[in-house]
Parts: C-alpha cells; sequence; structure tokens
C-alpha cells in the first residue's frame, strides 16, 4: 500500500530564508546539546588527574583513600606492585584495618574507549572490598547516552566480596562457586573490563600482604644441550623476542628511529644464557642467581629509554615490567646487572642494555610470561596531557629445551572473546536477519516485478518485518545502533593506530559494520538506512501507522527547492563532527547528540535532561507528519554513508520516458528524483517504490500507453523484460505469451 504524500509549495523566494532557520536552529541545539552533555557528565570522564597521583611516594595525599575505606591515617606506597597500609586510632591505639591502591599500579586492561578505567579500591585485612571509586574515565557510552551514575552503581556490588571470589557478569555459574553481577544494559564492554580490573589488582594485593596463598607453578626443567645458536636462529625459534613501539604509536612525529625497538630473552636456559652471554658468563650469572630467581636480558635501540625517569629518582625501573598471569614484576636498582656485550654471532649493535633478575618463587620460565613497556603517549587534542600506555611481547620458551616439552596451558580469554561467547544466540539471529534481508535484496527484481496492480501491498510485508526486527531486536534488545561516533573511532583509528580489540569488543556492532561497508559499495547506503536502521524504522513506522491512524490528509513532503537546500545540512553536521573530533573527541561525542540514538535506545526518552526529551519529541511528531525528516535532513551517519554511496556498484534502474515523467517522482517518500526523472542514489532508501511502478503496466505511464496500444490493436501481452518494457513478439515463445 502506498501513501501518496502532499508536497507543500509555499513561494520560492521564501525557501531560502525558511531554510536558513532550521539551519540556525539546529545549530542552535547542538550547541544546546554540548553544553547541557558538559554539565550532565562533568563527575570522572576525562577528570583532570595530578601526574603525583602515579608517582608520588604519599599516595593519599592525591586520592580520596577515605572514600574506599574507614582510616584516619595512611602509609606511603610499599610493595611491588604497589599498595598503601590504612590505619585507624582506637584511643592511644593505632590499628591496621586495611589497604589501599591504585588500579593503574597494577594492572592496564582498556576498556571500550581503548584507555583504562582509573580506579581506587580499598581493602580490609582479610581481604574483603571496602569501597571503589572511579577517578578517571574515557568511556563515550558514559559520557552521552548511560548515566555515569550506572557506573558508580555497578561496582557498589564489589564492596563486600572477597579478593579470591570467582565473579562474573550476568548470572552465575552457581555449580563452579562463581558470584554473578549485574550488568549495565549497553555497556558489556565497559563492565567486563571494570570486572578484571577490580578481582585483579585485589587478588593482586591480597597475595602481596599474605591474604591469599600465591600459587605456585611447577618450576621449568632444562635438557642438557651442548650445541650453541647464532643470533638469527634465537630469534627465529623464538628464544629471542623482539618489542618494537613507533613514534605514531605514542602520539609523536616520525623522528625515523623507533620510539624504542627492544630484544630480550630468557638467561637460566643454558643454551639460550650460554649464546647471549658466552660459557663463562653465563656459568658466574647462574652461581649469583638464587633458587627462585630468573634472568632476563634487554637490549635496545630507538629515541627512548627502558629505564625511564624512576630509575634516576628512586632506583626504579618503571618502564618495564615482566608479567604472568595475573602477577606482575617490576624491577629496583637491585635487580639489575650490567650487560657488556652479546656472545651470539649475528647479534645487533644497541644503545642500552642490561640484566634483570626476577625475584619470585611463583614465577617459572615453563609458562608464557610478557616483557611490558609503559610509556607516556602524547594526548591527541592537548599537548599538556599525556596518558599512560602498554606495549608487551609475549615470550614462551621454546619447547626443545623443556624436559617433557611445554606443558598444557589454557589461555584466558580476551575480552572481546569472552563478550562474543557471552552473546552467541543474539549474534546468531542477527547474522541470520542480514542473510535474510541480502537475499530478499538480492532477488528484488523478481519481487517487484511479479507485484501486478491489485497485489502490490504484498511486496510491503517484507519491509514491515524487517524494520520491526531491526527496531525490536537490533534497536531495543541488542541495542545496536550504528551511529557517527563509530565512523569517528573509525577515522581516528586508522590515523592513530588500528585495534581490531577495540571494535571486536561489541560484536553486534562490529557484523553490522562489516554488512553496511560491504553492501554500501554494492546498492549504496539505502539498504541500511531503508530497511536495518533501528531509529530509520522507527520513523518509518511511525509515518505509516499515522497514516492509518487518521493523519494521511495532514502528511506532507518540503517542496523540492527547500528540499533541496536542507538536504545538504547533515553533510556540513557529519564534517563538523568529524573536525571537532580531531580537536577534541570528548566534544565531538557531546555534539554527536544531534543523534538521538541514544536517548531512543538507551536511556530512554524520560530519563533524559528536557533538552534531549523535547529534542526527541519533536523529531518524533514531525515523523507522523513527514516521511523520515531526521534521515533527511540531519543525520550525521546517513550523510557519512551516503558520500561512498556515490561509489556503488549497482543503481536503480530508469527508461528514457522517465525524464519527462513524474510518476514515480510523486510516490517517492525520501524526495530523491528530480524533475529531470533522475535518481540522486545519494539520497535514495531502496524502498523500490519507482521500481514496483518501473514494472507495473497500469501506473507506468509509458508501460500504461504501450498497453493500451497493444489492447486497442488486439495484440496479445506479453511479460515485461528487464528493461521495463513488453517483450516483443517475435522473441516470445508461444508457451511464454500471456
Amino acid at each position: 500500500m502506498f501513501i501518496h504524500i502532499l508536497q507543500i509549495k509555499p513561494d520560492p523566494s521564501e525557501a531560502k530564508k525558511i531554510a536558513g532557520s532550521i539551519i540556525k536552529f539546529v545549530l542552535g541545539l547542538i550547541l544546546l546539546f554540548a553544553l547541557t552533555a558538559s554539565a550532565a557528565h562533568a563527575g570522572s570522564y576525562e577528570a583532570p588527574l595530578p601526574v603525583e597521583l602515579s608517582i608520588d611516594p604519599d599516595l593519599c595525599a592525591y586520592a580520596p583513600c577515605r572514600d574506599v575505606i574507614d582510616a584516619d591515617s595512611f602509609s606511603h606506597r610499599k610493595g611491588r606492585p604497589s599498595y598503601v597500609e590504612a590505619y585507624k586510632s582506637f584511643e592511644e591505639n593505632r590499628e591496621l584495618v586495611g589497604y589501599v591502591f591504585l588500579s593503574t599500579d597494577i594492572v592496564d586492561i582498556p576498556a571500550y574507549s581503548g584507555k583504562p578505567v582509573v580506579t581506587l579500591i580499598g581493602m580490609d585485612t582479610k581481604g574483603i572490598i571496602t569501597g571503589v571509586k572511579i577517578l578517571r574515565h574515557s568511556e563515550p557510552i558514559l559520557l552521552v547516552g548511560i548515566p555515569e551514575s550506572e557506573l558508580t552503581k555497578f561496582i557498589k556490588q564489589y564492596v563486600g566480596k572477597f579478593a579470591g571470589d570467582k565473579i562474573e557478569i550476568g548470572s552465575a555459574r552457581e555449580d563452579e562457586g562463581y558470584i554473578g553481577v549485574d550488568a549495565i544494559s549497553g555497556a558489556t564492554v565497559t563492565v567486563i573490563a571494570q570486572n578484571q580490573v577490580i578481582l585483579r589488582c585485589a587478588i593482586e594485593i591480597a597475595k602481596q600482604v599474605g591474604i591469599i596463598e600465591p600459587v605456585v607453578r611447577p618450576q621449568a626443567r632444562f635438557k642438557e644441550l651442548s650445541e650453541l645458536r647464532d643470533w638469527t636462529t634465537l630469534v627465529k625459534e623464538g628464544s629471542v623476542q623482539r618489542l618494537t613501539v613507533r613514534h605514531k604509536d605514542v602520539g609523536e612525529k616520525d623522528t625515523g628511529n623507533p620510539y624504542i625497538d627492544l630484544y630480550f630473552g630468557y638467561l637460566n636456559a643454558p643454551v639460550i644464557g650460554k649464546s647471549i652471554l658466552g660459557e663463562r658468563n653465563y656459568r658466574r650469572l647462574m652461581k649469583d642467581l638464587g633458587p627462585s630467581d630468573h634472568a632476563i636480558f634487554i637490549i635496545a635501540n630507538g629515541d627512548a629509554s627502558f629505564k625511564g625517569s624512576g630509575f634516576v629518582r628512586g632506583g626504579i625501573y618503571d618502564r618495564i615490567q615482566i608479567a604472568q598471569d595475573m602477577e606482575t614484576v617490576t624491577f629496583r636498582d637491585t635487580d639489575y646487572l650490567p650487560l657488556y656485550h652479546i656472545d651470539s654471532p649475528g647479534a645487533p649493535d644497541y644503545r642500552e642494555s642490561g640484566i634483570f633478575i626476577i625475584r619470585s618463587e611463583t614465577f617459572s620460565a615453563a609458562y608464557p610470561w610478557s616483557l611490558v613497556f609503559l610509556a607516556n603517549r602524547q594526548d591527541k587534542q592537548s599537548k599538556d596531557i599525556k596518558t599512560f600506555i602498554n606495549f608487551d611481547q609475549e615470550y614462551w620458551i621454546p619447547g626443545t629445551y623443556l624436559e617433557g616439552g611445554r606443558p598444557d596451558y589454557k589461555r584466558p580469554d580476551p575480552t572481546w572473546l569472552t563478550v562474543w561467547k557471552s552473546k552467541n544466540p543474539e549474534i546468531i539471529l542477527f547474522v541470520l536477519l542480514l542473510a535474510g534481508i541480502t537475499a530478499f535484496y538480492a532477488l528484488r527484481d523478481k519481487w517487484v516485478r511479479r507485484a501486478s496492480y491489485r497485489d502490490k501491498r504484498w511486496i510491503s510485508i517484507p519491509k514491515y518485518f524487517f524494520w520491526i526486527s531491526s527496531l525490536g531486536f537490533v534497536g531495543y534488545y541488542t541495542m545496536a545502533q550504528p551511529s557517527i561516533t563509530h565512523v569517528m573511532t573509525w577515522f581516528h583509528s586508522l590515523i592513530y593506530g588500528w585495534k581490531w580489540e577495540l571494535f571486536l569488543t561489541d560484536p553486534i556492532i562490529f557484523i553490522f559494520w562489516w554488512f553496511i561497508i560491504i553492501t554500501l559499495f554494492i546498492w549504496g547506503r539505502g539498504l541500511f538506512c531503508g530497511w536495518l536502521c533501528p531509529y530509520g524504522a522507527l520513523h518509518e513506522l511511525t509515518f505509516k501507522i499515522s497514516g492509518v491512524l487518521g493523519l494521511k490528509k495532514y502528511q506532507f513532503a518540503l517542496p523540492m527547492p527547500l528540499h533541496n537546500k536542507l538536504k545538504w545540512l547533515k553533510y556540513i553536521i557529519f564534517l563538523g563532527l568529524l573536525g571537532v573530533s580531531f580537536y577534541s573527541i570528548g566534544m565531538a561525542e557531546k555534539l554527536a547528540e544531534v543523534e538521538p540514538f541514544k536517548t531512543t535506545f538507551l536511556t530512554g526518552v524520560w530519563d533524559r535532561s528536557w533538552p534531549f526529551t523535547v529534542y526527541w519529541l519533536v523529531l518524533f511528531a514531525l515523523a507522523m507528519l513527514m516521511e523520515r525528516p531526521f534521515c533527511k535532513y540531519l543525520c550525521p551517519l546517513g550523510a557519512g554513508l551516503a558520500i561512498p554511496s556515490t561509489f556503488r556498484l549497482f543503481g536503480l534502474k530508469r527508461k528514457k520516458e522517465c525524464r519527462t515523467c513524474h510518476a514515480c517522482a510523486n510516490d517517492c517518500g525520501s524526495l530523491a528524483i528530480d524533475e529531470q526523472g533522475k535518481i540522486d542514489q545519494r539520497e535514495c532508501m531502496l524502498c523500490q517504490s519507482c521500481m514496483i511502478l518501473y514494472y507495473d503496466d497500469h501506473a507506468c505511464p509509458p508501460l500504461s500507453r504501450e498497453r493500451k496500444q497493444r489492447e486497442k490493436a488486439g495484440l496479445p501481452l506479453t511479460k515485461i523484460g528487464p528493461d521495463g518494457y513488453f517483450i516483443p513478439i517475435k522473441e516470445v515463445k508461444p508457451e511464454n505469451r500471456s
């Protein structure tokens, strides 16, 4: 069933003034959103933190330690990784009541933004978590969309839990001793990462202070091998690993040299140790090591140093760590030995070198471990701000050096894989939905050619099915509405360093974007925008239902002159947001509230401040009277997808008579057909109305004329060919005539 759209035709001279007024109104709304979002989310999002928070011995002079544990005094930082002791005075006695620690002193697990959530954690002397406080996060989903209070509510669930508890997001596996905590809808990646941060920090400090007994791994037993290796062989077999960091990885201009280029390896293994140090130096080193000591060597080139400034200040090597499972080892000056020479033939020249001693009873060279290099990365938007970033390279000694080979070892799943496993049913249903619409649209020509003048309404049933599925399942259930924020993140990743993990952490969005990109260059943006966009489906269904309920006579479309001016507004918004993102991604995230997607699918209309609610209601009211007003004039995502649609493989069919015939244009809800009958494929939503008319011998004027001429001449009617005309009689076999 097709709804004929009334086009209001005001004085063309007023179109420019009206368009200018609308543009000013929209830009004013965007500015209001930015100001409102800034005021509403000024909490811990990108909160400025003093440098001393990470390096000063007095942690609690810069962090609100009393907010996470009931104490009145605190020690300086202790241990490796560091923590502070919390004390409380009882009459004349001062009693140790617990410990406070900063998450970034212990782990560096990135959340959805790619940056860690800086968290302060308190724990009593029995290992019970007493408090958790977020000091800084960079999660865009918590900047706009989900209130930051939801994150506060989430972390409060850990208060009262034991450091050694097995806690997982969602329903717990009680038969395996797990405890479940409620997630935040729409922020799965953030809460999974934060769950790992809190648990790993708590268990690490609990082990260090003796609350939890550490797990002692079986130690490596080495084979007695006599043949030494040259440098090339050591690197090829993995006995020596390499970690290279480029200047662009830390936000700096390329100098022609690497930021740092590290080679490292494990020296306790006889063949490796003798190959690197030589027989004499190897035996001297092994004689000086204790029974639980492990030696590694590092050589490096590049503009940076792995020794860092902490070594100069306090004898701490604050640029390198050793990580094995949930344990981290840092080094002091007492753990360092000079390395003057590499004995292995073919070794490269190097600028700095050293031997570092791991003093740990729980570390085992039989299992994989990683060398972690910590660097200050220059902030993209502000040269005055630096963020801490980790680069790591795994090391696992070849099994040929171990008696019995490498032991069985199951690596913990990365965060993105954990998310994928937890969403298997949703992923399967979503893939089936995408496969269904792809198959349907690939066969669209057969569908529209079979749609006669009388059964036209049946061709709309699949569209309604896909609209409802997109709105209900994709939008409200999985909350996988694509957004301009994804496009901005994609652009930034291409320039500042691509990370697959960042995009894999939301499986539905990841799959959706691959579908969008592929179909974009095949059919244009219309398949997504017209059929699968949850917010577009909401507005389309609103328009159709409003017409059925009696508002059809009030429904209208803007005149083409005004439409042709206003359609460029979404491109201005898109380019403006993209440009602002390179100045400040946080500001761009706030301005991206021109998309009402978060209000619709994440927070709810009535749970937001009044500017967002009013904006949503205005768009919804317009959608009742005008077909897809947001999609046509405001959507920056649609504009971003429209630009590459220019290079699609397939466009919609046209006849030579379309240049003067306006039948399709009158039925085009997207107003994508101009006076010459040309379709603007960038604006087309692929609704197929024009294609049904294209093959309809009653509604298409040139085809209708040909039908009447044939009937008048007494000629039989043949089938309509792919070109939209009746097949000539001489080309039709007798059995194919109708």
